[in-house]
């Protein structure tokens, strides 16, 4: 009879988990995971010819042998196990969610409390509800603090994944126009976000709040929420620090009870300010040096297309293309708005999951570009066309159209902004640029 407990016993023996059969690792546990157009349950036996030690399936029509084990839902029991096994770790776990900034928050705070403690991250964008399992059944008992990355993209989600990664503390970065379809509307997003300080609350965790960002503090009212440890710009605040510069890359001054500092990190973007000192903030909660916080800072190489320089043969390219909504959008404008070059390009692409507020909100970004002083307005994309009107700029309906202009009107000498959703995959546009 299957249970949590023995599928345990058999992770405890073979604690490598895959969900791949073109990366199955020798003795690892095999997921047979259902996705909308496949059922892993058919690639069981491959995966045990392959190297893997047991198959977790959900449909008894492929049990090849004692090695396939049956579960009522592979999912489920995925996710039992992940549960399962964080309750069997005392360690501090920082969840981590948010509508912009997670992920570069995420490797921030990880730079910072690896000097210190050996730490383990959410690798990429692990995030969802079979990223989280896959991450808390990647620590070890030699782990001794953990940085987990939650995303949503709608309400009870944020709920669902603290009840398998179980915080101890939290972080959300910012508050934002993303996913606005599933959450119901910016109040939804509100409420969504606002799940990790609810299971804080009840759970007696800790969160780390940005007092300069009124939406956390009216969630933090909310929720009640009374183990707070505040970072910002006012002197009251655990961590408080100055934006010196953002060109190219930012440089900041802090303070603590541990005194006055300053520090240089290879990001661009001033909105990256308040993920910094999150990073900050809870490095020295978990007493980080400053010298040793400042070194993870410094240290930190962004190679993710978030707000990453890339210097091209004929351009500097910010590669921020791995997601957008508005928020982050308006961020990313404002920003090559304050940097100094004598040749601007901008090249925006759609963003995804806004609902009935698509429309206005494409409408709202190309507003905000013809604001800006920028020498070249390139905008892809079906919901940037359909409202293009009598903008500014050029509009292409399609990533591919926009190849072939740009391969034939080459972008040469100019600071270049290259950012959209992740699904219109502008990263194709690169090697053009």
């Amino acid at each position: 009879m299957f249970s949590t407990e023995s599928l345990y016993q058999h992770y405890l023996k073979h604690p490598t988990i895959c969900t791949d059969t073109r990366s199955i690792a020798n003795g690892c546990l095999f997921f047979a995971l259902k996705g909308d157009k496949f059922d892993a349950n058919t690639f069981a036996a491959q995966a045990l010819n392959e190297g893997a030690a047991y198959a977790i399936i959900d449909n008894e029509s492929y049990k090849t042998d004692e090695r396939c084990i049956l579960v009522p839902d592979v999912l489920t029991a995925l996710q039992d196990l992940a549960k399962h096994h964080r309750s069997q770790l005392n360690i501090p776990v920082v969840g981590l969610t948010g509508s912009n900034g997670k992920t570069t928050t995420k490797e921030l705070v990880n730079a910072v409390l690896s000097q210190k403690y050996k730490t383990f991250a959410t690798k990429g964008n692990l995030n969802n509800h079979i990223g989280v399992p896959l991450s808390i059944l990647s620590l070890t008992q030699e782990t001794e603090l953990a940085v987990i990355e939650m995303g949503a993209n709608h309400q009870k989600e944020i709920e669902f994944l603290c009840g398998i990664a179980q915080p101890t503390h939290g972080l959300i970065t910012n508050i934002g126009m993303a996913h606005l379809d599933g959450f119901g509307g910016f109040e939804g997003v509100k409420k969504g976000k606002a799940e990790l300080f609810a299971y804080l609350k009840n759970h007696e965790g800790i969160a780390f709040i940005n007092r300069n960002n009124p939406y956390l503090m009216e969630m933090r009212e909310k929720t009640d929420l009374n183990k707070v440890v505040y970072y910002g710009t006012e002197s009251s605040d655990t961590v408080s620090g100055e934006l010196l510069k953002s060109d190219p890359f930012i440089e900041l001054s802090w303070s603590s009870k541990a005194g006055s500092f300053q520090t240089e990190i290879h990001l661009t973007g001033a909105y990256n300010f308040e993920n910094i000192l999150a990073a900050i903030c809870i490095g020295q909660f978990f007493e980080v040096s400053p010298a040793a916080v400042n070194a993870g800072l410094s240290g930190y190489q962004p190679n993710n297309n978030r707000s990453q320089i890339t210097k091209t043969a004929t351009n500097t390219v910010i590669c921020d293309f791995y997601n957008a909504n508005p928020s982050s959008m308006a961020a990313a404008l404002a920003n090559i708005e304050l940097l100094n070059s004598t040749h601007k390009t901008v090249i925006i692409g759609d963003m995804f999951e806004l609902g009935d507020e698509s429309a206005a909100q494409h409408q709202y970004i190309i507003e905000q570009t013809e604001r800006l002083h920028i020498d070249t307005l390139i905008f892809i994309g079906k919901h940037f066309y359909e409202v293009k009107q009598t903008h500014k700029g050029f509009f292409f309906a399609t990533p591919a159209e926009a190849h072939a202009f740009l391969s034939e009107n080459p972008v040469t000498n100019s600071l270049v902004l290259l950012k959209g959703s992740r699904g219109m995959a502008l990263e194709q546009l690169l090697p053009l640029l």
